[in-house]
């Protein structure tokens, strides 16, 4: 943008920042409480409220423990939460996944049956449920692609069959959006939309979730399914897949290190971004906090308004409640 003959002293930027108020009517991105989800970890038994060591102030719930810490979302108006399960027994197909009276189904039966208007999204992979911890089947150590898909696609069915609201993929298995949309419309759910974790990256920060989710690997690692880092066109092609086979929302996950992929696909597609603001990058910050070497909401606030900025529509976080609570008391 060019601008003749206006330079310093006529032209001072600083003029819009005076105030508050008038940095408030100017303000380019704004993060409310509806762009939140906030993700939740529900696992067998009662009276459960396992803290998670690595992520301080997040817990694995029983069902009957998750409902009063899902009213607390309710109450600070967030409008989604994204549930993972953890199964009391693992095997190699991960068949906790997809039963009828599995983890995940029973507490979506729970949730939604108290709190209707709640918005329940599940997150669809094997990974918490395969005794080996990789996201497909596998065959003498391969991650078998083409086999997995009727395992994703059932999942995802039985999480809709339960009263789930959104199902999203995240393993990264090429074709499992289309399985699972089919599925889906073959059953009679065309309405449900689905949220793909369209470029999902092999990254170093998920160390804290694989503790909550107890999702380790047993051997090997996710490099041959998930995004390699360096790649950024990559993530166009993946995403692109993902419109094609029928994904209503995209999602970048890690969020801080890959604001500029949150960007090129803002920029690239008309669809909603989710960013999946991820436990390593939340780790980090409560650790730093709690040495007193940042200022916690001051940095979390920063983060959140940097990946709305960068084009996330939809941020997932642990920090959500924290972050309602903030954004209420502003």
């Amino acid at each position: 943008m060019e601008v003749e003959n206006l330079y310093f002293p006529t032209l001072r930027p600083r003029r819009l920042r005076g105030s508050e108020t008038l940095r408030r009517m100017v303000r380019e991105n704004l993060l409310t409480v509806d762009d939140l989800i906030y993700p939740m970890f529900v696992i067998y038994g009662e009276e459960v409220a396992n803290p998670i060591s690595s992520m301080p102030g997040v817990c694995q719930y029983s069902v009957d423990k998750l409902l009063p810490a899902v009213g607390e979302v309710v109450e600070l108006g967030i409008p989604a939460i994204i549930l993972f399960g953890i199964p009391d027994v693992k095997d190699e197909k991960g068949s906790g996944a997809y039963a009828a009276d599995g983890i995940v189904q029973e507490a979506i039966r729970a949730i939604k049956k108290e709190y209707p208007d709640l918005l329940v999204i599940t997150d669809v992979c094997l990974c918490e449920f395969t005794s080996h911890g990789h996201c497909g089947i596998v065959h003498e150590g391969d991650v078998l692609n083409d086999p997995t898909l009727e395992f994703l696609a059932r999942t995802a069915l039985s999480h809709v069959e339960a009263g789930a609201d959104m199902v999203a993929p995240s393993d990264m298995m090429d074709g499992r959006v289309r399985a699972i949309r089919e599925k889906l419309d073959d059953n009679g759910y065309s309405k449900i939309p689905i949220m793909a974790y369209s470029a999902k990256y092999s990254s170093a920060f998920y160390g804290p979730f694989r503790e909550a989710a107890e999702s380790a690997p047993q051997f090997g690692d996710r490099r041959s399914y998930q995004m390699d880092p360096p790649n950024s066109d990559e993530a166009i092609k993946e995403t692109l897949l993902d419109i094609e086979e029928g994904a209503d929302i995209v999602m970048v996950k890690p969020a801080l290190a890959y604001m500029d992929i949150i960007r090129r696909l803002k920029d690239e597609f008309t669809y909603p971004v989710a960013a999946y603001n991820v436990s390593g990058e939340y780790s980090m910050i409560k650790a730093a906090a709690e040495k007193g070497w940042i200022d916690e909401q001051a940095v979390v606030m920063e983060m959140l308004t940097g990946m709305k900025r960068a084009g996330a529509d939809l941020i997932l976080t642990y920090f959500a409640k924290d972050a309602a609570k903030w954004l209420k008391d502003r």
